[in-house]
């Protein structure tokens, strides 16, 4: 089954690889008797539905979550149950992919204008002018 992340990509439920640990943190007893937090796991480099760009930036935006073995691991434990964690989780990567869809827009290179550089210096030698007024009225 294919889980749309943008209008464009899509990844399969079976480069999905969720597992339940014990969670830390509030829950009571219950938090001794029931795993509730996730650990997402996304085989970055075994996803055939990503293109290589996406999956190129994906490793500069999953950080330390990125393994040698390029998986990518997300641990949520923010809830007290698995269903609203396994959720955060899989929001989580899918925040990642949608920023690695967007190709970044690269600068171009311009020139400052005439009329720029003009300002510019004029600026310059006025606030130069001022210093040197202020140096004369202390001598």
């Amino acid at each position: 089954m294919l889980i749309q992340v943008t209008p464009r990509l899509g990844i399969s439920e079976a480069d999905l690889d969720e597992s339940f640990i014990a969670a830390s943190g509030p829950g009571g007893q219950n938090v001794n008797k029931v795993a509730t937090a996730v650990q997402l796991r996304f085989n970055l480099l075994k996803c055939e539905s990503l293109p290589g760009a996406v999956k190129s930036r994906m490793r500069v935006l999953a950080g330390r979550r990125l393994s040698n073995d390029g998986v990518i691991v997300i641990t949520a434990n923010r809830f007290r149950t698995q269903l609203q964690n396994r959720a955060d989780a899989r929001e989580r990567l899918f925040e990642i992919i949608r920023a690695a869809a967007v190709a970044p827009v690269l600068r171009k290179p311009t020139r400052p204008t005439k009329a720029s550089k003009t300002r510019r210096l004029e600026a310059k030698s006025q606030r130069a002018e001022t210093k040197k007024l202020r140096r004369g009225a202390e001598d």
